[in-house]
């Protein structure tokens, strides 16, 4: 009996990709239809982004930025705000990365090491931010990442032995008036000339690194989601190692909580708003994903939030809109999570929530 090769890479590829199934089991996860449907949506959406991440962009000889998160395919509180992009690399490789820094509030480039196939986790390796981009007079830079200085001139981001991805954010207060920072990248150490025709391990290896890529990170947040339900209507400082673990920016402090509110009632979340280069406060569902933000109001930052007289804020979370000032629409769902990020503040003041009847 003979076999073929090909349904066996695609056999092993789906059989492994099926036991992310067991994240709409997890627990605390809500059973109903509506929320069911968004998790296997969710699911879908990690396929789409793994395959991109180790598939199409995964040969760190012949890198390319390819967007890890955004409007449709989301994952572990995705930033409203943010421009997400990544880039598969080697730590033993030597990298130049060319671009622009644009105009927009925060940016910065870490090199990780990107575990998320494996145990979830994406530890920092070396972080630049953009005052650090050494930019010329028009914006224009040259960053070199290997694991020694080059002592060129070019700005330097450091690479570890087990560094294998480059993550950038950039977040914007007002996307309709900043512009975008561009990157290229390209190996400047020795390495083929060309990409080698396709190797049947290498794809299966990838395929491979996709499929538990959505197995391991959509159960990652889930834990997290069953952790945070703990204290519904709270938000609390859980440490910040774990997010740094998860990939976060060493330079945000994140402050999550869990929402669950009835028909007619609304919450109340009354904050200081310290000295900081950047904040916001967003909306998500229990998978961890932002609501669309493209079309309802599901987050609040720095510049689009309308203060109090004494400069706190309130944000207003309301099935519907209550006439009040930031409000974020639960747009459908009965309970869900927030996340509010500090971007180089002087204090990080955690929130405090009051439900009240509408």
């Amino acid at each position: 009996m003979t076999t073929n090769p090909g349904a066996d890479i695609w056999d092993a590829f789906t059989a492994r990709l099926g036991e992310a199934r067991a994240t709409l089991n997890a627990p605390g996860a809500p059973a109903d239809l509506f929320d069911q449907a968004e998790g296997a949506r969710y699911l879908s959406r990690l396929v789409r982004l793994g395959l991109e991440m180790y598939l199409e962009g995964g040969d760190p000889d012949f890198p390319a930025f390819v967007r890890p998160s955004h409007e449709t395919a989301k994952l572990g509180g995705d930033n409203p705000d943010n421009l997400y992009l990544s880039a598969t690399i080697a730590g033993d490789r030597t990298y130049r990365l060319t671009g622009n820094v644009g105009s927009v509030a925060y940016l910065s480039i870490g090199s990780k090491a990107n575990r998320y196939a494996i145990d979830g986790t994406m530890a920092s390796t070396g972080e630049l931010r953009a005052n650090e981009f050494r930019a010329d007079a028009n914006g224009d830079f040259v960053i070199t990442a290997s694991q020694t200085d080059p002592q060129d001139g070019s700005a330097w981001l450091p690479l570890a032995a087990d560094s294998n991805i480059l993550q950038v954010r950039q977040t914007f207060i007002d996307r309709r008036s900043e512009v975008p920072a561009t990157f290229a990248i390209e190996r400047i150490s020795d390495g083929p000339a060309m990409p080698h025709p396709l190797d049947p391990e290498a794809l299966k290896a990838r395929l491979q690194g996709a499929a538990d890529f959505v197995v391991n990170s959509s159960k990652l947040f889930a834990d997290w989601s069953n952790m945070f339900m703990a204290h519904p209507n709270e938000m609390r400082d859980w440490g910040q190692d774990m997010f740094q673990k998860a990939g976060g920016d060493p330079a945000i402090f994140y402050v999550h909580g869990y929402w669950t509110l009835g028909p007619g009632e609304a919450l109340l979340i009354d904050t200081p708003i310290p000295d900081c280069e950047f904040w916001n406060i967003q909306i998500n569902n229990w998978w961890m994903e932002s609501l669309d933000y493209r079309y309802v109001p599901a987050c609040i930052n720095k510049g689009t939030v309308v203060p109090n007289a004494d400069g706190t804020a309130t944000i207003v979370v309301a099935h519907d809109d209550p006439g009040r000032p930031n409000w974020l629409t639960t747009h459908g769902h009965n309970q869900g999570f927030l996340l509010l990020r500090w971007i180089h503040a002087a204090q990080t003041p955690v929130p405090t929530i009051r439900k009240i009847t509408l």
